[in-house]
């Protein structure tokens, strides 16, 4: 019998890499059979906004409302390729947010996260996402490093599709 994934997770944060885990989640998700569902997740760190010294509320709004747009077209997408699809905003430290809180409380199966986009000095000094996530997890990870044809794509590649948006 073939291990079938019903609840996957894939943390959405803008960037190249989480782009590629969400099209490889559709694609696995629909692989899965009509009860499989992916829900996207985005976390807003709001230790970003702590050493800020006018913080307003409306900055995390401004970030908020980022988020639902990209969450939006993602969602959208999978549902027109016939995926069940929700998603959610979440506030505070992504790393156990993603790795334990959320798929706790979803009865997640299979996270899949893009890797990470930082260099070695950026790891060492603040951590990777993806790299806790892989260690921590309650469920299953995916590290997702390569496009729908399986072909990688290089960190330059990802930094400039990341920086035009």
């Amino acid at each position: 019998m073939a291990q079938q994934y019903k609840r996957i997770l894939v943390p959405i944060d803008g960037s190249r890499e989480a782009e590629l885990a969400f099209k490889k989640a559709v694609a696995v998700t629909q692989r899965n059979g009509d009860d499989a569902e992916l829900h996207l997740l985005h976390v807003v760190d709001t230790r970003a906004f702590q050493n800020i010294s006018s913080f307003d509320t409306t900055m995390v709004e401004q970030v908020t409302e980022t988020a639902k747009k990209t969450l939006d077209k993602y969602a959208a997408e999978a549902k027109e390729a016939g995926v069940k699809c929700e998603y959610s905003i979440e506030y505070g430290a992504p790393k156990s947010i993603i790795a334990q809180e959320v798929p706790k409380e979803l009865n997640t199966d299979l996270i899949m996260i893009g890797a990470t986009g930082l260099n070695a000095v950026e790891r060492l000094l603040i951590g990777s996402v993806t790299e806790y996530v892989t260690r921590a997890a309650v469920c299953d990870v995916l590290v997702v490093r390569t496009d729908l044809a399986n072909k990688p794509v290089s960190a330059k590649e990802g930094a400039q599709a990341t920086n035009k948006k």
